[in-house]
């Protein structure tokens, strides 16, 4: 919409460059390009009746377009109060980006109430290349919300301004505010910066943003490769948490839910009754199925120890389990150690980047170191064991690697021991993880068969809304 500095629009230009809020120098913006002129509205909170001046300004001249919106979100974090008086002032529903989605709470990316396919009027301060705003509306667009100008059209964005800047301007120059030769320094940028491109706003905020069999292309590592494969033929991203009693059980279990999952966990340290055989027997029913097996032995001695109980050992896990995981807290020598034996054999390893009991290490450097290592060994880490892939400083992963979630049911909530669950929809949509991993919501069911099915089409649920 065109903006047309009316007498009230005067007013208001003249009350923002008296509280300094219209600023002349040099200044870096957001976008990375230098400029003359810089729009500090966060000043406007100290200004209770400016505040409400141009949130009432703002509503009218959308609204005068015939613009349709159902719910108000604003640009965080400057554009919170405009957003937050539109919404109070007029009644209308409003939402909250997070900008760094959290590891604890409900994890998501979007606060408040909506439903898919209503309209989002997304309000922000400044507009110079778009940048924030795409970065608003990719969450917006994945919850399934609709909603510079050149930037913003290319992306199916409406941009609605307020005021130009060349017009504030031209404003301040005429009441005698500011310097010609400083209204010409600035018509200049404006005019020379008129496209300032902006990184590519991809579809997930995880930065998982294509499909499995899509992923599956992309790996380097033959276990990887066939775990996305899997996923895609069974629609499952289901991995079950055998930790039962007994090995005798584990196998009579993986018999009856191998149809359901696409990996079997296993901690096969704390079977009184096993025997060579276990790790042939569960690979016969893993290959009749059609699952991976994932020990979930948690490595984390020093390289030439860790090949020996990878190999060794009354369990020769290196014989029979696809994938294993590992604490990278002694080095990525741990990773070296491991791979001697698992890359001949075209096994994989998942890192462990976070963990779900309450009170953890694994956060912050030690979960971006994680990261690093990972994409120091794509030949061998096929992912990594997180929570909350979507809250990663790091920002998005490379999309080859695989996020498996641990402390999953079907309600939030906890243990006694500290363990944390959180739903699947919770997991794959809002989280940015790709495989569920279940243990007493399935195993200590009255029918663990039925219990799986359950879990699997919640999961994959899960997994094609974040596609669509």
């Amino acid at each position: 919409m065109a903006a047309t500095t009316t007498a009230s629009m005067e007013t208001l230009i003249l009350k923002l460059h008296e509280i300094s809020a219209v600023k002349f120098g040099s200044f870096k913006l957001k976008s990375g390009i230098t400029s003359p002129i810089y729009i500090d509205l966060r000043l406007i909170v100290s200004y209770p009746a400016l505040l409400s001046s141009i949130s009432e300004t703002l509503i009218a001249a959308v609204r005068s377009s015939d613009a349709e919106f159902d719910v108000v979100c604003g640009v965080p974090y400057t554009a919170l109060p405009i957003a937050t008086v539109v919404s109070v002032a007029n009644n209308i529903p409003m939402l909250m980006r997070r900008k760094e989605v959290k590891a604890y709470g409900t994890g998501k990316a979007i606060e408040g109430v909506f439903t898919p396919n209503q309209s989002c009027l997304i309000i922000e301060d400044l507009v110079t290349s778009g940048a924030s705003v795409l970065e608003t509306a990719a969450p917006l667009r994945l919850s399934g919300l609709r909603g510079g100008r050149e930037n913003l059209a290319e992306n199916g964005i409406k941009l609605h301004s307020l005021l130009k800047l060349s017009e504030m301007v031209g404003v301040l120059r005429r009441l005698g505010k500011v310097e010609e030769e400083t209204e010409k320094m600035v018509l200049k940028f404006l005019a020379e910066n008129k496209n300032v491109s902006v990184p590519k706003i991809e579809k997930d905020v995880a930065g998982v943003k294509l499909g499995y069999a899509e992923r599956a292309k992309l790996t380097k590592n033959e276990t990887g490769k066939k775990l996305f494969e899997i996923m895609v033929k069974k629609e499952t991203n289901l991995c079950l948490a055998a930790d039962v009693g007994t090995a005798a059980e584990l196998l009579e279990l993986a018999d009856k839910v191998g149809h359901e999952i696409c990996l079997l966990k296993t901690h096969v340290d704390i079977f009184p009754d096993f025997t060579p055989d276990f790790g042939s027997k569960l690979r016969s029913i893993a290959d009749k199925h059609n699952f991976l097996i994932f020990e979930d032995r948690k490595f984390a001695d020093i390289g030439n120890t860790v090949t020996m109980q990878y190999e060794g050992g009354i369990y020769h896990i290196l014989e029979w389990a696809d994938i294993i995981n590992a604490h990278i807290i002694s080095g990525p020598g741990i990773v070296d150690g491991l791979k001697l034996k698992g890359v001949p054999r075209g096994r994989g390893l998942l890192l462990l980047a976070e963990m779900s009991s309450a009170g953890n290490l694994a956060t912050g450097e030690y979960t971006a170191t994680a990261v690093k290592i990972a994409a120091d060994h794509p030949d061998f880490v096929i992912g990594f064991i997180s929570v909350n892939p979507a809250s990663w400083k790091s920002g998005p992963v490379n999309p080859a690697l695989i996020h498996a979630t641990p402390g999953v049911q079907m309600v939030t909530g906890g243990d006694a021991l500290g363990q944390q669950y959180n739903t699947p929809y919770s997991v794959i949509y809002d989280r940015g993880s790709d495989i569920i991993i279940v243990g007493r919501g399935i195993i200590k069911a009255a029918n663990p068969a039925e219990a799986a099915r359950e879990y699997r089409i919640q999961g994959w649920n899960a997994y094609l809304s974040k596609c669509s």
